[in-house]
């Protein structure tokens, strides 16, 4: 019988690995092309957050290398890296065989947690010098990521401010039952109904300094009823100071996380009961060109609409101009925003908020809306569907919650008793409609309509469907990123900051094979 061999099979042999640990990866592997690109960022920014005095520490590079190759591949926790640093042979051959366990992964991050958006803008730069992107046109969009936060760990601005109200009148009532000229001496001091915490702790500590005092002569009574106003004002005291530091936190905010007091309570479109439950989360905004990520920020603000001005002031900080086109859907199409686009010559592919309407295939125009009523601008009058005139009977303006002031022309109807349309037009009470006319936000709407149809238009806005909703996609579904892995928007700014890099030298190695 012939005898079977078979090679040889050593594990303790004395030199197991090969000399040179990339002879195994293959020279085309995407971590060679990761390993380039950085070596050839700038990171001397990160030379001054190391001390000159203790242990060596390891080489930035190797660190950035490391994680962002681990954020390519979904792997987003430390231990998890900590672990490939010593099993996977790209992770090995990247870090120079140096094994930094899962605290300093962490300690990196959050050490550069300020620096790291400078790198990613210099990547995108990169990328605009290898001819992957322009930097000339932004396609925006935006969603909401969840917090790591609990989400029944909420407070309510409205709940705070009854709360707070409800304190206020029990603390104006006790006051008024204390006959003390102590307290009523610090009452009249600034005659004011809001009181401090601060106020209320020295009328308590004042009312039992004058118990303590052997000369002032009280009867029983009395002693006890002032050792309980003084209990009671102490503890409104603190109760005042609570509700003071919640509305502080909150700011312009309706609610906020107790465990990430930045994450603000807003809808998720991922709604695993179906009842519209609120959980605590950032709101996401991305531009991207050519499925590449140029610009990111996270905002409290649950609407699209607020975040559109910050959000371009913070590209025009990082590459030093304004893009030449933006392209946004109608959650952006406010008279504020085409304001400053038209103020920074950038043209609007940004749809209001009736586009859709209006391009439908059976779409006729309703003519008894006010905005449908024909307008003559010379002579400053509108024509009602009757034919009647409306003379131009004042004006009255409009603030947003961002300050901008938009004002808006009212025209009355000479008569319209009588009128056969009367049923029709309008339902209020009285003999003259009355509309008001926004000339601004209509020439702005006509300026952008004009955009959105004309060729360039159709097909940026066809553009805009596989740009920031495919780069949506690839992040929540093939890269797993869904929530948020940090508290406080610092960290979270910080971890998307890498989730950003890693996603552009992932997509620039897919388009350069």
């Amino acid at each position: 019988m012939t005898k079977v061999h078979f090679r040889p099979y050593i594990t303790n042999q004395l030199i197991l690995f090969p000399q040179r640990i990339d002879e195994d990866i293959a020279e085309n592997d995407p971590v060679h092309i990761i390993s380039s690109v950085i070596d050839h960022l700038d990171i001397s920014c990160f030379h001054k957050l190391y001390k000159c005095m203790g242990r060596c520490p390891y080489h930035p590079k190797m660190m950035l290398k490391v994680i962002v190759y681990a954020y390519m591949n979904n792997i987003y926790s430390c231990r998890k890296i900590e672990k490939l640093l010593s099993r996977d042979i790209h992770f090995i051959w990247l870090a120079g065989y140096e094994k930094p366990d899962f605290i300093t992964i962490n300690r990196f991050r959050n050490r550069v947690k300020d620096e790291i958006n400078k790198i990613f803008t210099q990547l995108v730069l990169i990328l605009a010098e290898k001819g992957f992107v322009t930097l000339d046109v932004e396609y925006v969009d935006g969603t909401k990521i969840e917090s790591k936060a609990n989400k029944y760990t909420f407070v309510w601005r409205k709940t705070v401010e009854q709360n707070r109200a409800k304190l206020m009148k029990k603390i104006g009532v006790l006051l008024d039952q204390i006959n003390d000229c102590i307290a009523q001496d610090n009452i009249a001091k600034d005659e004011v109904v809001e009181f401090s915490p601060s106020q209320l702790s020295e009328i308590s500590s004042e009312l039992n300094a004058s118990l303590k005092n052997p000369a002032t002569e009280i009867s029983k009574e009395e002693k006890s009823r002032r050792k309980k106003a003084a209990r009671e004002l102490k503890k409104h005291s603190e109760k005042l100071a609570e509700y003071n530091r919640n509305m502080e936190i909150l700011g312009d905010r309706n609610s906020y996380s107790k465990t990430d007091k930045d994450a603000t309570f807003m809808h998720m479109k991922e709604d695993a009961m179906g009842n519209g439950q609120t959980k605590p989360g950032y709101n996401l905004q991305i531009a991207t060109e050519n499925q590449f990520i140029t610009n990111f920020a996270l905002f409290h603000n649950p609407t699209d609409t607020l975040t559109y001005i910050p959000f371009m002031k913070l590209f025009s900080e990082r590459y030093g101009h304004f893009a030449s086109t933006e392209v946004a859907d109608s959650g952006y199409g406010s008279e504020e925003n085409y304001e400053f686009m038209d103020g920074n010559a950038a043209d609007a592919y940004v749809k209001y908020n009736r586009f859709h309407i209006e391009h439908r295939p059976r779409y006729a125009p309703d003519p008894f809306r006010s905005e449908n009523f024909y307008y003559n601008k010379d002579e400053d009058y509108c024509v009602c569907p009757m034919g009647q005139h409306m003379a131009r009977t004042g004006s009255c303006q409009k603030k947003s919650t961002s300050g901008h002031v938009s004002e808006k022309a009212t025209y009355t109807a000479q008569n319209c008793k009588g009128c056969p349309l009367r049923c029709l037009c309008f339902k209020a009470n009285g003999d003259r409609r009355v509309i008001e006319r926004n000339h601004r936000l209509e020439a702005y709407k006509k300026r952008a309509r004009e955009l959105l149809t004309s060729e360039a238009g159709v097909r940026h806005r066809g553009r805009r469907c596989i740009e920031p909703e495919a780069v949506f996609g690839q992040m929540k579904y093939d890269m797993a990123y869904r929530r948020f892995r940090h508290t406080g928007k610092d960290k979270v700014n910080m971890d998307f900051a890498f989730f950003a890099i890693a996603f552009n030298l992932k997509k620039m190695v897919a388009k350069s094979a």
